[in-house]
Formats: structure tokens, sequence, C-alpha cells
């Protein structure tokens, strides 16, 4: 029992060696109950929540799970360090690990209540706002974590900020493109210029917006290239933005040829508009179908109209019934559409002689 005990008071590094195996086995304990409560407590837990109706309680015990079962590891080192007669730092900055644990927790709460955050923003703003409020939430629970952290390892983190007021000036001029795009971000989606989905053209990009971001906004070109452009810059730029519109227009000229006499004109632009006025995918207001021009070839035909939708593949198709009506119509007055074409002729003609 002596020689037991002569061996547990051996000393490590100016420590007996029964306080590493307290250590250890304190830490292994805390492992152990770390499993324990993996495989029973979060196990059961999961299965009476899971017969509730609401899944609030669901999204809790997600957001826990992961930091507590951290949180084991956590106390059982700062039990152990404890236990070692380690330096204060090393205690201090278990402590800090737990309050590191405590705005992960928070984290995860904010990103498993995100859909239910942005319906909430989406009843009274745009979508894309609420993706901003999340994302500067996100940004805000991380920045306090990151400063109760240090502050708890007695870093003056005022202090620090504070120093940096002698090259704030620089910074700033440094940053001042980063805050342009986040200025120019924060424009983007409180005047609602456009939300991810449409259809956009900005300057010489088009394409559909994927996403929007706090720096940039992510457009995805019809070729499938993707475009990363700066929210500064959109903010100072003409926005075309096709899906708000609710129609599409067509403007175009036929020419039929000079054979056509006064009479066939008239019953062929009568039934033009008839045709175009009775059309259920044609707006009536405006739509203007005028013959007014003499042109070298042919007689040209004014066509001014919008389609009641957007849709392009939907226009397409209106497009080709009315071509395909308009050839009908022409064929039924035995009219024909012109074509490029010069004509000479001779005053005097010839006579050749042997």
């Amino acid at each position: 029992m002596k020689e037991f005990i002569d061996v547990l008071n051996y000393t490590i590094l100016e420590l007996p060696l029964y306080k590493f195996i307290l250590a250890f086995g304190v830490f292994f304990l805390f492992l152990f109950m770390r499993k324990i409560f993996t495989l029973t407590i979060v196990k059961s837990t999961r299965v009476l929540v899971g017969r509730t109706k609401t899944t609030l309680d669901d999204k809790i015990l997600e957001a826990f799970v992961k930091p507590l079962d951290f949180l084991f590891v956590v106390i059982g080192l700062h039990i152990a360090s404890i236990f070692l007669s380690i330096d204060k730092t090393i205690i201090v900055f278990t402590k800090s690990l737990l309050i590191l644990t405590l705005f992960w927790f928070l984290f995860n709460l904010v990103k498993a209540f995100e859909e239910d955050i942005l319906k909430l923003f989406s009843k009274k703003v745009t979508h894309e706002i609420g993706l901003f409020l999340v994302k500067a939430l996100k940004v805000f629970v991380v920045s306090l974590g990151i400063v109760a952290f240090l502050q708890n390892l007695g870093i003056n983190v005022s202090a620090f900020i504070a120093s940096l007021g002698l090259g704030g000036l620089a910074f700033a001029l440094a940053a001042k493109d980063t805050a342009a795009n986040l200025f120019g971000g924060f424009a983007i989606l409180t005047d609602n210029i456009f939300k991810i989905g449409d259809w956009v053209k900005i300057g010489s990009v088009e394409g559909i917006v994927e996403d929007i971001g706090m720096r940039t906004t992510k457009i995805r070109a019809f070729d499938k290239r993707l475009i990363v452009m700066p929210n500064a810059t959109i903010a100072n730029s003409a926005v075309d933005n096709f899906s708000r519109r609710d129609r599409r227009r067509i403007k175009m000229r036929i020419e039929l040829t000079y054979s056509t006499s006064p009479e066939e004109m008239k019953k062929i632009l009568q039934e033009l508009r008839e045709m175009l006025f009775n059309h259920q995918k044609i707006h009536n207001d405006p739509l203007f179908v005028y013959f007014d021009e003499f042109e070298n070839s042919g007689l040209s035909l004014f066509f001014y109209l919008f389609t009641t939708t957007a849709v392009w593949e939907e226009y397409l198709q209106i497009r080709e019934d009315i071509n395909l009506k308009i050839m009908e119509i022409l064929k039924k007055y035995n009219s024909d559409f012109a074509f490029p074409s010069t004509s000479i002729y001779f005053e005097n003609q010839l006579k050749l002689s042997k």
C-alpha cells in the first residue's frame, strides 16, 4: 500500500501522478456522459418532440444538441484543468469556450428559424430584405460571440477598437468601395428594384438574378455564365426589369406587292384589324394597323400592338399564330408579300437589221 501511495505521489512536471489520473478520469467520464447523452436522452427527446404537432420544439432541440454535445468536452477540460492546478489562463480559456458554446447555440437558433423569420418579414417587406436581415443577424451573433470571447480572456476590446481610430481614415479610404457596395445592396433591397428570379438587363449584362448579397449580386446569363456585379455599380446604373412587365410589344412592318388594288387593301386592313382586335392574347389598347408608306418594293403596312403575356415562349407562340393568320388573309384576297426587286424600263426599242 505504501509503495502504491508512493507511486501516486510521484511528481511529473511538479504535480503528483494522482492528479493526472483524476484529471484524465474526470475528462473521460464526461466523454462517457456525452456518449450516453447522445444515445439516450437526445434520442428519446427526439421521439417525444416528434409526436407534437408543432415544429418549434424540433428546431430548438436540433439547435441545442451539438452545442450541448460540445459542452460536455468543455466542462470536462475545465474540471480536469482545476485538478491539475494548471495556470489560471487555461481555466479562463475554458470559460471562454463556454461563452462560445452559448453563442453557437444562439447562431443555431437563428439558422433553425431562418425560414420562419423570412416568412415573418416577407409579410411586410420583400423576401430579399428578409434574407439581408437574417444574414445581418448571423453576423451580429458571431461578432458578439467573438467580442465576448476576447473580453473574457482579458483583452480590452473597447481599447483595441479605439486604438484603430489612428488608422481609421486610411481604413475608411481602403474600404470605401466595400461601404459603397453595402449601401448599394441596401438600396436595391429597400427600393425593390428586382428580386431573385427576375429577368434583368443592367448595362451590357442580361440574365436571371440568382442571389442578392450585401456586397454583390449574382446574375446567371442565358448562356449559363455566372456574372457577379458590385451592388454600387447596379445602384448607379439604369436597370431594365423585364419580369415586372405584364406584356410584350410587337412592332413590325410587312410589304404587299404593288399589284394590290385599293379595294383589296381596304378589305385586308379591315380583316387584319378585326383579327387582332378579337385575338384573346392581344391587348386592344394600343393596337395600330395602318398602311402608311410607299416603299421601293411594295406597299408598307405598320403593326404596333402588345401581347397579354411577358413570357418569352408564349410571346413567340402568339407571334407565330398572328403571322400565319396574316398569311391566310393575304392569300384570301389574292395579295402577296413584296420582296426587294428592281425593274428596268427601256424607253426606246432598238431595231436590229442585217
